[in-house]
């Protein structure tokens, strides 16, 4: 599956794609899409068959899951 993750810091999406790298994820970092909200200006798009739960941490903003053009959130900080 295809994720989009937001970040309330750019520090926090370079902690996430080393992370990812880390666990073998592809991960790019790239602005996040206009029809997103999010604190800072970066998010990272990871395709993944297992959960995702071990990556959101404390740097994590918001998860939508990329389904047929649109994306569903399924996480946010509360």
């Amino acid at each position: 599956m295809e994720y989009m993750v937001l970040f309330f810091t750019h520090s926090g999406a370079i902690k996430f794609e080393r992370k990812c790298k880390k666990n073998n994820i592809k991960c790019e970092l790239m602005p996040v899409p206009r029809t997103l909200s999010s604190n800072c200006s970066i998010s990272a798009k990871i395709k993944v068959e297992s959960s995702i739960e071990s990556l959101i941490d404390e740097e994590v903003e918001k998860v939508f899951l990329c389904k047929k053009g649109e994306n569903v959130l399924i996480y946010e900080t509360e």
